[in-house]
């Protein structure tokens, strides 16, 4: 397997990124994440989705981490400050589970509190339903886990699309796109940052064909039996979702009727595009931390 690495200059001086960085090795890969806040506090883990990284929850991280909990970021294998294979067919959805696998196990994460958004989503919900265990709450915004038995949006069809056969792929443009705010240039730079060249880009480039759309995709089996498990999931299941989302509008309601956590929580719906994080990231981390101040009580 070809495999290439974002040389570090590439991360220097990125504007609200001041965090340490942290590595792990799944199946010959280096893994990168963030870890804030007390190290023997019950851990809140942010998953990113597609084409981010965990420069996304920046402006999260730290306050819940003020608030005394332990934040754990990782990048994606293919994104961030994490290994890239160069070949789209080196990435499946089982691959990522079971990157992601590794990672909990490796880390030994437990009492985990799960905030997820679009692939973070994707795999978050995946990994919750997999080790039920491990994980004490779940917090989605902007994300679903589809089997291929719904029709999917024609906003994602395009979107599919175009990562997959578009000559230009310019990471911080799209995520500018899916923002209601303007980034800034140093913010686009950051963005921008772990892909040097479009052999970086692999990994962003599969993710959306990878989306059970099908209901004979590899990933649809799992992932029905992922939402069985889900459907008797009873700990607290908050949705924060955003009001300017094509892509996963509606998925909240979807999720807040079929899931029993989901129940009497106080779901919000926030301002912002598909990027929440971007939009209103106060607001958000402000969710997170009420929900578990409420569990502590």
């Amino acid at each position: 397997m070809d495999v290439v690495r974002t040389p570090e200059k590439r991360f220097e001086r990125l504007l609200d990124y001041p965090f340490d960085p942290h590595y792990v090795e799944v199946d010959g890969l280096r893994m990168h994440y963030v870890d804030e806040g007390p190290s023997d506090a019950r851990p809140v883990l942010m998953m990113h989705g597609e084409p981010s990284w965990s420069y996304l929850y920046r402006h999260m991280i730290p306050i819940c981490a003020a608030a005394g909990h332990r934040v754990i970021a990782p990048d994606l294998i293919g994104f961030g400050k994490s290994d890239k294979p160069t070949d789209i067919n080196a990435y499946s959805y089982q691959s990522h589970m079971a990157w992601m696998q590794s990672f909990l196990d490796q880390t030994d994460l437990q009492d985990i509190t799960l905030v997820c958004q679009d692939w973070g989503s994707l795999l978050g919900l995946r990994l919750a339903a997999e080790n039920p265990d491990r994980f004490r709450a779940i917090v989605v915004g902007n994300g679903m886990l589809p089997t291929g038995d719904q029709p999917v949006p024609k906003a994602f069809q395009l979107w599919k699309n175009f990562a997959l056969y578009s000559p230009w792929f310019p990471i911080a443009r799209i995520i500018n796109t899916g923002s209601f705010r303007t980034l800034g240039p140093d913010e686009c730079r950051a963005y921008d940052a772990p892909f040097p060249g479009k052999k970086y880009k692999a990994g962003a480039r599969a993710f959306p064909k990878l989306v059970p759309v099908k209901p004979d995709d590899p990933a649809s089996e799992p992932n029905r039996a992922a939402w069985r498990v889900l459907e008797q999931w009873d700990k607290p299941f908050l949705t924060t979702f955003s009001n300017g989302d094509p892509i996963t509008r509606g998925g909240d309601r979807y999720m807040q009727e079929r899931i029993p956590g989901a129940n009497g929580q106080p779901h919000i719906t926030l301002t912002g595009g598909h990027f929440l994080q971007e939009d209103s990231p106060v607001q958000f981390a402000g969710a997170i931390n009420d929900l578990l101040a409420r569990l502590d009580q």
